[in-house]
């Protein structure tokens, strides 16, 4: 019998020192070789060019957070693993810091492929000793990285009070008295504190969250309609959202008795869907290709896209908001309104403050030291406050090597890194927070090149 291979969540909210654990994993001597999954929140990615150069393998998802949408590619990707298991015997997932680890937990329980080849060693949260006070109360994301941790790393104790260290650790013992407690600087850590923990424990997870074992989906409802070839119209109104992601997937030649338990499966295959290539369309627009993820653009008035229906057979719709919000339905082409088969309505999926948004900035050119130094006293000055977390490479003129950076609020901390070679000379930044402006950002930026 082949033995599982396990698996390491690295969680923590932004900027508590997910990155800096992972690269002290990957330089330590202990034998393993270990595949590394990175997840990041914002729109452009980062922090595959932050982890240390080894022979471990990295895989970047950077189109959302990994336990929304992005969880089909988390799927997907430990599934391509497992076809090369021979070259790896550990897996590290570190998660962005908006990330519930619980879905992601999830995943290892409901797939049975995964499950079959994969158990998860422990999820292991780091806390951020001089700023988590800020978000504790009002992130729900921070709450839910420490309910599940198996070992909570509590990081940058030498920025805190030993009062306030003390504090902090009763708070974090109230909301998680099993998970092994460690004080950290710079996240360093004996590595048998956090590999090889022997498993997550399921029966705590449970009850921690009752509902631990129901999936969530990146989709609140979907509906079964027989059609025959030919084209339909699928319609919405004005909604809460300005844009809804669809999907549409063909799961039968006819209906029969089991098509509820097809219907029931083929929700897997739309997390998978909902994972592809996003494709914009406005008004007026055709859906043609099917078992791909659609976001509609809608109108403040009536918005019809088309259905291209090439061969006859059952097809589900999945909607990632209730088609009643958008008094949504379906026409053939009489303009008779078309009724499902078979509904059904999933819980909400895990959703992110809505005021925390991402502004990145990519471009060539060289930067001008003091003029950025100048912006940055400024922008940490003025703006700190809102920014949760910055990071990036730089390229400064007259120095050989990339300058990397990290920051949280007001505390930014940045060295020279290894030299360019022949790697293209870029500048790659992303700030994560409220109330950023993008156009000032970038013309702050910008005004640093020389």
């Amino acid at each position: 019998m082949i033995s599982k291979i396990p698996v390491t969540v690295l969680t923590g909210f932004l900027g508590s020192g997910k990155t800096t654990l992972l690269n002290r994993i990957l330089s330590e001597n202990h034998g393993k070789r270990i595949a590394v999954i990175e997840n990041e929140y914002g729109e452009i990615g980062i922090d595959n060019d932050l982890v240390i150069g080894a022979e471990e393998e990295i895989f970047e998802m950077n189109n959302g957070c990994i336990c929304c949408t992005v969880r089909g590619d988390l799927i997907r990707i430990l599934g391509n693993l497992m076809k090369r298991r021979d070259r790896f015997d550990y897996i590290m997932i570190e998660t962005t810091g908006m990330a519930d680890p619980g879905p992601v937990a999830q995943t290892f329980f409901m797939d049975d492929d995964i499950k079959n080849a994969l158990s998860l060693d422990g999820i292991v949260t780091l806390v951020d000793a001089k700023h988590v006070i800020e978000h504790i109360d009002d992130s729900d994301e921070v709450k839910e990285q420490i309910a599940f941790a198996d070992v909570i790393l509590l990081n940058k104790i030498d920025l805190v009070t030993p009062n306030a260290l003390e504090e902090l650790e009763a708070r974090i013992r109230s909301m998680n008295s099993v998970a092994k407690i460690f004080r950290t600087q710079d996240a360093a850590i004996a590595m048998d504190h956090i590999l090889n923990l022997g498993g997550f424990d399921l029966d705590r997870a449970l009850e921690v969250n009752p509902k631990f074992l129901e999936p969530e989906y990146p989709f609140e409802w979907s509906g079964v309609y027989q059609l025959d070839e030919g084209i339909y119209t699928l319609i919405f109104n004005a909604g809460p959202d300005p844009t809804i992601n669809v999907s549409l997937l063909r799961i039968a030649n006819t209906l029969n008795e089991s098509m509820q338990t097809t219907f029931n499966s083929a929700a897997e295959s739309a997390v998978l869907a909902f994972s592809s290539d996003e494709t914009a369309l406005k008004p007026g627009e055709a859906i043609q290709a099917f078992g791909k993820w659609y976001q509609l653009q809608l109108n403040t008035n009536k918005s019809r896209f088309s259905l291209l229906i090439d061969q006859p057979g059952i097809y589900a719709l999945f909607t990632e908001h209730h088609p009643d919000e958008f008094h949504a339905h379906l026409e053939n082409a009489d303009g008779n309104r078309l009724q499902a088969v078979i509904t059904r309505a999933y819980k909400p999926d895990h959703e992110h403050d809505e005021e925390i948004t991402s502004v990145g900035i990519t471009t060539s050119g060289a930067l001008n030291l003091d003029r950025f130094e100048e912006w940055l006293r400024w922008l940490l000055a003025t703006k700190g406050a809102d920014i949760f977390r910055m990071k990036g490479i730089l390229n400064f003129s007259g120095m050989t090597e990339r300058y990397v950076f990290q920051g949280v609020h007001m505390l930014f901390d940045g060295r020279p890194d290894r030299p360019w070679a022949d790697e293209p000379r870029k500048n790659a930044l992303i700030f994560i927070g409220r109330n950023l402006d993008r156009e000032e950002l970038n013309a702050g930026f910008n005004a640093c090149l020389d």
